[in-house]
């Protein structure tokens, strides 16, 4: 883990079955995930942009740092909640003043729900094969 001395700082956030690795640097606000920009990873899907973006712009450092992500598995949405995980951990290393804000929001804190698994003698965990009367 780093330290508050070091140049960068490096996060890892997870939800449901993705991990993101977040490296924070000083720089102007760029988000690059996978080597891609935010618009070329995501699409157009403002919801997850806001998601990722939401423990920024309550700390106030929309500007301030470059984001480079390493996200794998999972989909797109809990990859992007993966990330937003991640850029929170890694706020709350850069000043211990966010913790307030970002605990009360709820972004510290792991989203505990996964993927039930699927059951012997079902379709998937729960619906099961079409009973038949007659």
């Amino acid at each position: 883990m780093a330290t508050k001395n070091t140049q960068e700082i490096i996060k890892t956030g997870r939800r449901k079955c993705s991990i993101a690795v977040a490296k924070l640097v000083k720089g102007k606000g760029r988000v690059f995930i996978n080597g891609k920009t935010l618009k070329g990873y995501l699409g157009n899907r403002p919801t997850l942009e806001m998601m990722i973006f939401r423990p920024l712009v309550l700390t106030d450092n929309t500007d301030k740092f470059d984001i480079r992500v390493r996200a794998i598995g999972g989909g797109v949405s809990s990859q992007a909640g993966a990330i937003r995980h991640a850029i929170s951990r890694a706020l709350l290393e850069v000043n211990e003043e966010n913790k307030a804000v970002l605990k009360q929001e709820g972004l510290l804190t792991r989203d505990p729900r996964v993927k039930e698994r699927k059951k012997y003698g079902r379709k998937r965990a729960r619906k099961r094969f079409q009973f038949s009367k007659r």
